[in-house]
């Protein structure tokens, strides 16, 4: 397996919702310049919304998908669960995760949980392709989180449920 030394040394530390100052357009602009095509490609189309397992999939992006889709199936199950008024425990999630809280603030956890259990993947992978699919993987989020913006939130919210009389 190739090691990225110089392109992983350069990258900078990543903080959950906090800024970098790299994005995701800059980030594979510099992995085109270091990473192997093949690499380069299986990386590019790496997806965080996308969990269909596929057998060409990193075992590391595989591995993440596992976890997201059972985070999903917990999800609906808990969802499920609580519309029909009975209890469910999660291993992934608090209970309290919808509780008391508003919709973005269950968002932002959700996508913590997400966060963590992928810096919990990054063990043992430090200068290999699996770090450069775990530090996308992050970005991604980064990005996301950069997207939720209370103000142009209110406008939507306001714009699709206003009555026209």
């Amino acid at each position: 397996m190739d090691k990225y030394y110089y392109l992983i040394s350069q990258l900078p530390l990543l903080y959950f919702d906090k800024e970098t100052y790299i994005d995701i357009d800059s980030f594979l602009e510099e992995a085109r310049k270091w990473m192997r095509k093949g690499d380069f490609n299986c990386l590019k189309v790496i997806d965080i919304n996308h969990t269909h397992l596929r057998k060409s999939d990193h075992p590391v992006q595989k591995t993440y998908k596992e976890f997201e889709n059972r985070l999903r199936s917990e999800l609906a199950e808990f969802r499920k669960a609580r519309k029909e008024g009975h209890g469910f425990k999660s291993d992934l999630f608090p209970e309290t995760i919808t509780k008391e809280k508003n919709p973005l603030e269950a968002e932002k956890e959700l996508m913590r949980i997400r966060w963590d259990y992928i810096e919990e993947l990054k063990t043992g992978h430090h200068f290999d392709f699996g770090f450069l699919v775990l530090y996308y993987l992050e970005l991604q989020i980064l990005d996301r989180l950069e997207a939720f913006d209370k103000e142009l939130g209110m406008q939507k919210f306001k714009q699709y449920t206003e009555v026209e009389l």
